[in-house]
């Protein structure tokens, strides 16, 4: 595992200055207010790489941000353009599917033209991976997720150009295939900064059943405490069968905020729950609550026991409503300060930065 330690210093005094490809997901735009924590990272690592020297061309959906310089992977005037015999064909998949593999297929062929040192797949898709000896340069893939088929079948032709990196230890674990690194992810410390607390409780995510919000909810009835949930609703069904009915006027949604709004809340609540129903691989809203000094009540399941500790989380048996209720009480009795220090020490985006260059480094060289 690559340490990973802050530094104030440029990479243009510390380090030799890279060129360094950021592969994103096409399936969300990386723009304010992020998707979710994939997007968030991608755009902190970008950012976090160009503060330090680095040149950083980001490959990824037309509808980022464009002050992030991005390369679009799949531009918006570019259509799948197939024959009408090709899609009458009874093996034609989704057209969403096949947009994906079009783009990054496309994406992977045009890498040399961009005169890269090293390549970084944050992507969710097969081909980087699956083509990543047809490069010159070293490919460094992130596993974002638990294992998933597509990734799992390229994975085990991987390339002796290809290196692997988990951002729990927990995630890699789950996978079949040998993980060279583990670098945690990190927030932005300064925009995560500490708040005083003292307000209602708080969830943050995508409202989506494997984020397990409606598990919150039922928490926070049967804990007596107020609770207010933020983010992207992309599953309506779900959020009418699920969500809506658990709404009153102590727990609310507050909508879809943007980093620094999604901060301000946390830095105000009294403690922030966090409810996967799968193997969270990390759990950025975790160390995003963290940093504002916000202790956290959650389940014990995938990265959350790797990425807490006993003095700045109450954890709950996976799926426990009863056991969650009670760790929200109990968490909102646990020292602020503690919190921010464990953010401050363990999930630092600069600590992130400088373990992902020291990597390109060795690789480049």
């Amino acid at each position: 595992m690559y340490e990973q330690q802050a530094s104030a210093t440029p990479a243009t005094t510390r380090e030799q200055q890279l060129h360094v490809g950021l592969i994103a997901s096409i399936r969300h735009g990386i723009r304010q207010p992020h998707a979710g924590g994939l997007e968030r990272h991608t755009a902190d690592l970008a950012a976090g790489l160009r503060s330090r020297g680095h040149r950083v061309t980001v490959f990824a959906s037309a509808d980022s941000d464009p002050e992030l310089g991005v390369v679009p992977i799949c531009p918006r005037e570019s259509a799948l353009d197939l024959s009408p015999a090709a899609r009458a064909d009874v093996s034609m998949l989704a057209e969403g599917f096949m947009q994906e593999h079009h783009a990054y297929l496309n994406l992977m062929l045009d890498l040399p033209a961009h005169d890269l040192d090293v390549v970084h797949d944050n992507s969710l898709h097969h081909l980087p991976i699956a083509l990543a000896d047809t490069l010159s340069v070293p490919l460094v893939k992130v596993l974002h997720t638990p294992p998933t088929p597509w990734l799992e079948s390229a994975l085990r032709r991987r390339g002796r150009r290809t290196t692997v990196v988990s951002v729990s230890a927990a995630n890699a674990r789950d996978w079949r295939t040998p993980v060279d690194h583990v670098i945690h992810n990190g927030v932005d410390l300064t925009r995560f900064a500490a708040g005083p607390g003292g307000g209602p409780a708080v969830w943050s995510g995508r409202i989506v059943p494997e984020k397990g919000p409606h598990l919150a909810l039922q928490a926070a009835h049967a804990a007596d405490v107020d609770l207010l949930l933020a983010g992207p609703q992309p599953d309506p069904g779900y959020l009418r069968e699920e969500i809506l009915p658990l709404l009153d006027d102590r727990r609310r949604l507050v909508g879809h905020l943007d980093g620094d709004a999604l901060a301000r809340l946390l830095g105000h609540a009294s403690v922030a729950v966090v409810t996967p129903r799968w193997e969270e691989p990390y759990g950025l809203v975790v160390v995003e609550a963290l940093a504002t000094g916000t202790p956290v009540a959650g389940f014990a399941r995938g990265a959350l026991p790797e990425i807490t500790s006993p003095d700045t989380a109450c954890l709950a048996a996976p799926d426990d409503v009863a056991g969650l209720a009670r760790a929200i009480l109990d968490a909102r009795t646990l020292d602020r300060d503690a919190c921010r220090r464990h953010a401050e020490a363990t999930a630092d985006t600069l600590r992130m930065v400088d373990a992902y260059a020291d990597l390109y480094r060795d690789l480049a060289a």
